[in-house]
């Protein structure tokens, strides 16, 4: 049976829970952390980002390269801010398996957008992916989050499959939105799935 053995918050404000994030969490015996991307981390998200490439050529038609670690902080969909950016990194084993990219607050109050989920090829398909998308969505709510807006490339199979199990509606492929980074040479139009979540009744 997967569980996840715990789940810590440590939040900056109230509504911030994402900022300042620590989880740990346990997936059939292994370990998991989720935490704030740091500067030392470039070299093994990078590493994360290589291995990851049948994504990246899937998405935007070439492999991961080195800019596109720093492009993590400042790829910001159009009115969005730059305080609102999330960038957390999936550590299991004493490496980066991970890597999750998110805006709080847009596109309005209380929704939140995921721009990537990634996890690494050796990591995938033992449930460590839907356990930490379930926790954070978990935190994203007990903050008054009422909605979680993911995209996927167009035809990205897992990545749809991933959403709909998480229980999100998929909308019809679009043009990417313009962002602060430049595009890819064979960057694919992306599906844009939504998880509307029901506001708590009143308390008694």
């Amino acid at each position: 049976m997967k569980s996840a053995r715990t789940a810590v918050c440590r939040g900056a404000a109230a509504g911030n829970r994402l900022a300042a994030m620590l989880l740990d969490l346990e997936v059939d015996g292994r370990a998991l952390r989720v935490r704030d991307l740091e500067p030392d981390d470039e070299p093994d998200v990078l590493g994360l980002f290589e291995a990851c490439e049948d994504w990246f050529g899937h998405a935007f038609g070439q492999p991961a390269m080195p800019g596109d670690v720093q492009s993590l902080y400042y790829d910001l969909p159009e009115g969005a801010e730059f305080e609102d950016k999330v960038i957390l990194v999936i550590e299991a084993e004493g490496r980066i398996i991970g890597l999750v990219d998110a805006v709080r607050e847009y596109p309005g109050r209380g929704a939140c957008s995921v721009g990537s989920f990634l996890i690494h090829p050796e990591y995938r398909r033992y449930g460590l992916g839907r356990t930490v998308a379930s926790a954070l969505i978990g935190a994203l709510v007990a903050d008054g989050c009422t909605e979680v807006i993911a995209s996927v490339a167009e035809g990205w199979r897992p990545g749809l499959k991933f959403l709909d199990a998480l229980g999100f509606a998929s909308e019809a492929p679009r043009e990417a939105a313009p962002a602060h980074r430049n595009p890819g040479p064979g960057e694919r139009p992306t599906v844009r799935a939504r998880l509307r979540i029901p506001a708590a009744p009143p308390a008694s």
